[in-house]
């Protein structure tokens, strides 16, 4: 039975594909709302991803018109909503990489 068990290939398995410089970043929060997001200067208009409570830790389903691409590296992020500040930070991202920043 142990050996039985043991061969088994229980775990967890990430791949990465397609381009290096293929990074994208969204946003998700309790509801959807417009926001205003400004990256290293350049300001961009999107929607944040409604986060459903029983799916938190899965991933989210990529949309076009919430995505916004960039390349990889080190990167200034802020949010407005509604002409109030609610992000600021420095963030890292990895080649192929999609982050997601929780609001």
């Amino acid at each position: 039975m142990a050996a039985l068990l043991g061969s088994c290939g229980v775990g967890v398995h990430s791949v990465s594909s397609g381009n290096a410089g293929d990074c994208a970043i969204y946003f998700v929060a309790p509801t959807s709302y417009d926001i205003n997001v400004t990256i290293d200067g350049t300001q961009h208009a999107v929607q944040t991803i409604k986060q459903k409570q029983y799916k938190s830790r899965r991933d989210i389903k990529r949309r076009a018109n919430e995505q916004i691409h960039i390349t990889p590296g080190k990167h200034s992020v802020k949010v407005v909503q509604e002409g109030k500040e609610v992000y600021t930070k420095d963030i890292y991202v990895s080649a192929s990489e999609t982050k997601v920043i929780e609001l």
